[in-house]
């Protein structure tokens, strides 16, 4: 059957524009977010309810179709794009955008999977509500892809990665069955915990259409400050000092590299007004929903402790919204930053938070023995351990070549020092199709025999995602 006959009964079920084909429609849905992969793909799926979801899945079976599932297209390992010569339909879930529920006693969210997340957002702030999943794409990732790779992003400190985030799910399976576990429970032992299985599965396992979200009440003020750090700042103890002195009100503690900081400088005529010390800088928010909890006097009282011990030497203290803002744009600017001087290859690192003083010096003498050259930038979120631990593309180099020299060699060292140290190679990007050689490489046996065989069990004819993880 030709492939134009065998969409056809893809655009009965879906109806107009719900079927998009040509490469003049599909190209966006092709490329991966930083343009390392090029796929194809006959037609772009883009239902609109979980009824032509679970129809899709069944003509897909039928007509020989493999899946996979795209939300903003926003992931930097390539876990939304079809694979060349696999004969994979994307199913775009950026028509089912209904939030469905908010419920501001249960402090709960109900969504469809394609909702844009900060659109999720703001359906919880418009509710006096905060929903504390807070990532640099929040303007175009959608929550669908959020779960599927079970995203972190600035707040995971306080409140978790996506999957703790998350009440209820709605799942698609591969064989057209509704899993629909949508309760706004927090106690609910009755059985296997089942969504987890599909949080971080990057949608091999089925399709993921809806989702319950927990809520927090909404952050009724804030104090940020900008440290400069000492050369020999010790970066664990400083991050255990600001959670104690501060009754653990800390939502933000973001480390700063010089080398990030003058990337983002570059490209800034106008300047950015901070500065980092000899061993970089701190971005530090505590946020409180009560006005009653003094949190400038708890930040100024961190900042005395931390001075007094030599770790940071100058502070800024935002005095206003204007001024916090500020500070975010530079810690939020710094991928764009590394994109305007040639890109950068970027390793999504995370060790426990006692190792990351001892990371960032061995990577830094690998760097150095090898890649003296090389502008490395690195920024991340030292309260959960996550560094990206990124090497800028130097003038004059393909940054597809580059890639793959730095991937082919100098990574696997940055990788052993992460994981000699209890850590890993993927932290919240996900494992997608750039990292699957690294999971096979470095994930034990055991982990690896299980994800077989739960994918084995639930998508015996790999119809979802194929060439994704697994």
């Amino acid at each position: 059957m030709s492939i134009p006959d065998a969409l056809a009964p893809f655009h009965a079920l879906l109806g107009e524009g719900g079927v998009l084909t040509g490469t003049d429609m599909t190209g966006r849905y092709t490329l991966d977010h930083r343009g390392l992969m090029q796929g194809e793909t006959p037609a772009v799926l883009r239902p609109r309810s979980v009824a032509e979801v679970q129809a899709l899945v069944g003509l897909a079976k039928d007509h020989g179709f493999g899946l996979v599932p795209q939300g903003g297209n926003t992931g930097y390992v390539g876990g939304a794009t079809p694979e060349p010569g696999r004969r994979q339909l994307v199913v775009s879930l950026e028509r089912m955008t209904r939030i469905r529920a908010v419920d501001p006693l249960n402090f709960s969210l109900v969504c469809d999977a394609g909702v844009i997340l900060a659109d999720a957002q703001k359906a919880a702030a418009a509710n006096d509500l905060l929903l504390p999943l807070s990532l640099g794409s929040e303007g175009s990732c959608r929550l669908g892809g959020n779960l599927g790779t079970n995203a972190g992003g600035l707040q995971v400190l306080r409140y978790g990665m996506t999957r703790d985030l998350v009440l209820g799910l709605e799942v698609v399976l591969p064989d057209g069955t509704l899993f629909s576990d949508m309760g706004t429970l927090r106690k609910n032992n009755i059985g296997y915990d089942l969504k987890q299985v599909f949080i971080g599965a990057e949608g091999t396992l089925g399709i993921v259409t809806g989702v319950v979200l927990k809520l927090w009440p909404a952050q009724g003020q804030r104090a940020t400050a900008w440290l400069e750090l000492a050369a020999d700042a010790p970066l664990p103890e400083i991050a255990a000092i600001v959670r104690r002195e501060t009754s653990d009100l800390v939502s933000t503690f973001e480390l700063i590299s010089t080398a990030s900081l003058g990337l983002v400088a570059e490209m800034r005529e106008s300047g950015i007004g901070l500065k980092t010390g000899e061993g970089g800088a701190v971005l530090l928010e505590l946020s409180a929903s009560s006005a009653r909890i003094p949190l400038d006097d708890l930040l100024l009282g961190c900042l005395e402790s931390l001075m007094e011990r030599g770790w940071v030497t100058d502070a800024v203290l935002a005095q206003s919204e204007g001024q916090r803002r500020a500070m975010w744009a530079v810690r939020e600017t710094i991928p764009e930053g590394e994109k305007h001087a040639g890109g950068s290859v970027k390793h999504d690192i995370a060790v426990p938070v006692s190792c990351l003083t001892t990371f960032l010096a061995q990577g830094a003498a690998l760097l150095a023995q090898h890649m003296p050259d090389v502008c490395l930038s690195f920024y991340g979120h030292v309260g959960d351990g996550n560094i990206h631990y990124n090497l800028v593309v130097p003038k004059g180099r393909d940054r597809v070549d580059f890639t793959r020299e730095v991937e082919a060699g100098i990574a696997h060292d940055l990788y052993a020092i992460a994981i000699a140290l209890g850590g890993s190679f993927s932290a919240e990007y996900g494992i997608g199709r750039f990292k699957r050689d690294l999971l096979a490489r470095y994930a034990e046996p055991a982990r690896l025999d299980l994800i077989a065989t739960l994918k084995h069990a639930l998508d015996p004819d790999d119809l979802m995602n194929a060439g994704a993880m697994v």
